[in-house]
């Protein structure tokens, strides 16, 4: 075993290299300190190698289908030419294998970028299984037979050890046919019907994109809607386009057991049903790895679910150790992960800092259309967590909404009484992951709704339903 002391400057250690134990090395070596990054499959973790980069590459190839698809509504036709010259109508055709190969390529050359850029920074990055030994020092198993070890001794430790799918014992992942999310791009075809068991985001963006792609799906919802915990309105619009596009939704439907059978699957539902398929993707939530990590021994509070308690600068129980990302009781999103890597450096090295509020965190959902949020809900307000009221517009009175034959989404706003400032707001379109940013600055700046609705919006634009909602409010009383 070696052991490495550093020198008199601020020294930080990183436990993993996800989204947030990225940006904590990066933001730690900019502001001039020692740092070494322990990470054990790649510098991206799973976020950028099974999860958040495969799995929107592959929805983007599936919003690129229904492109195809649908061109024929703008007056676009696909056609080849038959033996007499007759026009033939052509069939999409997914090369699932090919799709697969290029998103788990795309993932890796987005790996090989980070770890370059931590490299150019100057971090020293340890491949290998890394543990807490103590508040200050990390040890990491360099060796596949575990015989070889590395200390890495630090003033501040940042754990970045994300989660990983949950499993039920009653439908054990085979990756063959009962699938975790991390396990699809192993498929060499389309299945032939997936039954996705989870209604929440990972479930509704896979079960989107699959139909997308082709492939009969089948999600098995324990709730009485879709995307149970997100915008009543914005769940509702995903449902119609899901059975619209022919997708079979199971509402208030528990899966009991998941068995393969010699050619598919079968999921037992709690009433009874059964339902068969070719494959079954369990989207059931994930736990955190903070398991065999040495964090309780290092004095680090878990909670009971196992995630490591931060507060808004992502600080634990012992003060020289951070933690970011899902591995912590925040807010799961890669997004969140990273800005919580940068903080958690910034007060650890004595820089300017300002504590995270979760009612500014901008969230999206990759299914077709998108969904994006941020701030109050509408439920907060009925609830009477806030005093605001709300107002949608529906994307479909949008004239560039028209132009590129949109049917389905809206806009809408949440602002608070009397003084009118804008305190929330949901997308449901095409791309509201872009549309959603202009909002969001709207609550993080406190502007009110006649500020937002002064600010020029090209016409025609899809962005202009922001300023068309907010000009609406103006009539609105909000007093």
């Amino acid at each position: 075993m070696s052991s490495t002391p550093f020198a008199n400057r601020q020294s930080v250690a990183v436990l993993g290299g996800g989204p947030g134990g990225y940006e904590a090395a990066l933001a730690a070596a900019q502001l001039g300190a020692e740092v070494t990054l322990v990470e054990r499959v790649g510098v991206g973790g799973s976020a950028v190698l099974t999860d958040v980069v495969p799995s929107k590459s592959l929805i983007a190839t599936a919003d690129a289908a229904v492109a195809i698809s649908e061109a024929t509504d703008l007056g676009v036709q696909f056609y080849a030419k038959g033996a007499e010259g007759k026009p033939l109508k052509p069939q999409i055709a997914i090369n699932l294998a090919a799709v697969n190969n290029r998103l788990l390529t795309l993932a890796r050359q987005q790996s090989d970028d980070m770890r370059s850029a931590l490299v150019d920074a100057g971090v020293r990055i340890l491949s290998g299984h890394g543990r807490l030994d103590g508040p200050r020092a990390i040890v990491v198993s360099t060796s596949p037979d575990g015989t070889d070890f590395d200390r890495v001794e630090a003033d501040t430790l940042v754990v970045a050890v994300g989660a990983s799918p949950r499993e039920l014992d009653s439908a054990k992942p085979d990756g063959e046919r009962i699938l975790t999310w991390t396990q699809l791009y192993s498929m060499k075809a389309l299945p032939e019907h997936l039954i996705v068991v989870g209604s929440g985001v990972t479930g509704a963006e896979f079960a989107s994109a699959y139909m997308n792609l082709g492939a009969k799906v089948t999600l098995v919802s324990s709730r009485d809607q879709v995307l149970p915990g997100e915008d009543q309105d914005a769940a509702k619009v995903l449902e119609k386009v899901f059975k619209r596009g022919g997708m079979q939704v199971l509402s208030k439907s528990r899966a009991d057991r998941v068995e393969r059978t010699d050619d598919g699957v079968v999921v037992t539902l709690s009433d009874g049903r059964v339902v068969g398929g070719s494959h079954c993707l369990m989207a059931v939530g994930s736990i955190p790895n903070t398991t065999g990590v040495g964090l309780e021994e290092a004095g680090v509070e878990l909670t009971e679910s196992g995630h490591v308690r931060v507060n808004r600068v992502a600080r634990t129980s012992v003060p020289n150790i951070y933690a970011v990302g899902d591995c912590t009781n925040f807010f799961p999103l890669a997004s969140v992960a990273s800005m919580q890597g940068r903080t958690a450096v910034f007060h650890a090295l004595g820089d300017i800092v300002i504590p995270l509020e979760q009612r500014k965190i901008t969230a999206n959902i990759f299914t077709a259309p998108e969904i994006a949020t941020v701030g109050f809900s509408e439920k907060d307000v009925e609830d009477g967590a806030a005093d605001g009221i709300a107002f949608k517009l529906p994307l479909a009175a949008n004239p560039r909404a028209k132009m590129m034959g949109i049917k389905d989404g809206f806009v809408k706003i949440i602002a608070r009484k009397g003084s009118g400032t804008v305190i929330g707001g949901v997308i449901v379109a095409p791309k509201a992951s872009e549309l959603i940013y202009p909002i969001a600055l709207a609550v993080e700046r406190r502007l009110n709704v006649d500020q937002v609705s002064r600010v020029f919006a090209a016409y025609p634009s899809l962005s202009g339903s922001i300023t068309d909602a907010t000009r609406a409010m103006h009539l609105v009383n909000i007093s």
